[in-house]
């Protein structure tokens, strides 16, 4: 049941460099001016929040940081709807249950090869065989050959209705043959497809990025990105607040009123906060105790004060960004009446200080619980100290920021992984057969519409165990100089940087 232990809360935020205008942009109005290469495009200056982990390994959590960068991208890729868009591939058509067939556009490796079939399924069987497998690739058998001139054939072990979201994954990007050595170590820099081609790459600390001029979307507008890795959320909002800065992403709540109002723009994201409750032992394995728990949250104060507007209030499984979603919310299914709390031990609950506002979430929820009449000591971690025990079902109730649609796209992904027996990082330990039954159901869907139907009548199965209590959908604060125009604001935070992006 544990078997796909990644770090999923790390990866900060993603990409796949997009060519058309799927997401809003910010900026302001000065015209592409400085010190780029060839007289034209300033070099952008970009912090971002997570270090590289895994030396920038495509397959976990620094594939963000590739896709943000605009380094590398896969097959497909999101648009604003959540649809899978072209990427490297153009088109394709499913042949049969199991098989998908991708036709590749003309495009250029950084290194100048071609991408050729042969190129796309070597690179996408490496994918298949790293260890762990990347999240996109949990539970999915693959096959991949090439398949004609510009053909790319997929074959899946089960029929996978959304073969085509799960290759927009930033873990299942396109490199070369020179990024696979001898080692298992798989090296992006100057093997990818995107419109900034890494150069150099100094440890945790910082990353320096080329134009990528043979770009198969059009030549980037700005000539390179400086990067820097900067954990420390008031240090990023002061670097730009100072001029060193010309995007930082991720600004802490805390610090967003120091920002001029012009320099800060914030989107409604796919990632949503939420309090899971173990639901296999210990105090809350009673589903009414859960309910107690549930119905002791005002869950209105978090958007309002934790996250000081910046948050709507927790709705569901999926928040705001997910546009389809409220329409076809339904209500909870199957709730116990809920129990007045007795004497039965203190419950721990946990969360982690990467991002800065849990911390404050949780001692919230400490307090609205013992007021209900539960005792309550609280943990809090480095999420790298905190997984292992949150997985091994070793806490009472954990405070968890998840992106819910960050690992393939798809909606019912993220109940499988998270809500079902078997699900991967089942951090709340939820295994009943209602919930299982419906999520498989979904799985089979391949219409889109009805797909969102079915996550939905799971959404309300899931909700109805009180093994999740959501509680605020967040909104991400991004940095953006006066002078800088053309930053991707992705609800999925899959991009940041596109070939509009300057200054």
């Amino acid at each position: 049941m544990r078997s796909h232990r990644r770090s999923r809360l790390l990866a900060p935020f993603l990409l796949v460099p997009l060519t058309a205008g799927c997401f809003s942009s910010g900026g302001g109005d000065d015209s592409a001016s400085g010190d780029g290469k060839d007289g034209d495009g300033a070099r952008l200056r970009v912090a971002l929040a997570f270090p590289p982990a895994e030396n920038l390994s495509p397959y976990g959590a620094d594939a963000t940081l590739l896709s943000r960068l605009g380094v590398t991208e896969g097959l497909t890729a999101l648009d604003a709807n959540g649809s899978a868009a072209p990427a490297l591939a153009e088109s394709w058509r499913r042949d049969g249950d199991k098989t998908w067939e991708f036709t590749l556009r003309d495009a250029t490796f950084q290194d100048g090869g071609d991408v050729t079939p042969a190129a796309v399924a070597a690179s996408l069987t490496r994918a298949t065989e790293a260890k762990p497998a990347p999240a996109a690739l949990a539970g999915v058998t693959l096959g991949v050959k090439a398949g004609g001139d510009r053909v790319v054939r997929v074959t899946t072990a089960e029929p996978d209705p959304v073969l085509p979201l799960r290759l927009s994954s930033p873990s299942l990007a396109i490199l070369s043959k020179g990024a696979y050595g001898k080692s298992d170590r798989v090296d992006p820099v100057g093997h990818a497809t995107g419109p900034f081609e890494l150069t150099e790459v100094n440890g945790a600390t910082s990353a320096s990025l080329d134009r990528f001029d043979d770009y198969w979307g059009g030549r980037a507008q700005a000539s390179g990105i400086d990067a820097r890795f900067i954990a420390d959320g008031t240090a990023r909002a002061n670097a730009l607040r100072t001029g060193e800065l010309d995007i930082a992403e991720a600004v802490p709540v805390a610090q967003a009123a120091s920002l001029d109002e012009k320099t800060r723009r914030d989107t409604a994201t796919t990632r949503t906060t939420s309090l899971l409750l173990n639901a296999s032992s210990g105090t809350f394995k009673d589903a009414g105790l859960r309910a107690a728990a549930r119905a002791a949250l005002d869950t209105s104060v978090f958007a309002k004060d934790v996250y000081e507007g910046y948050g709507d209030p927790g709705a569901g499984v999926y928040g705001p960004a997910v546009t389809w979603a409220e329409g076809k919310r339904t209500a909870p299914v199957g709730r116990a009446a809920a129990k007045k709390p007795g004497d039965g031990g203190t419950i721990t609950l946990a969360t982690y200080d990467n991002r800065p506002e849990l911390p404050e979430v949780a001692q919230v929820v400490k307090q609205q619980l013992e007021k209900a009449g539960f005792t309550v000591k609280l943990t809090v971690r480095e999420y790298s100290r905190l997984e292992g025990d949150a997985l091994d079902g070793k806490f009472d109730a954990f405070v968890l920021a998840r992106n819910t649609l960050l690992d393939t796209g798809d909606p019912v992904a993220v109940l499988a992984s998270d809500y079902t027996c078997d699900g991967g990082f089942n951090i709340a330990q939820l295994c009943d057969e209602g919930v299982d039954r419906a999520v498989a159901d979904a799985e089979k869907i391949a219409d889109t519409a009805k797909r969102q139907d079915a996550a939905m009548a799971a959404e309300a199965r899931i909700l109805g165990s009180d093994a999740v209590v959501p509680l605020v959908h967040q909104r991400i604060i991004t940095g953006v100089a006066d002078s800088v125009q053309g930053v991707v604001l992705d609800p999925y935070e899959r991009t940041l940087v596109g070939t509009g992006t300057r200054r």
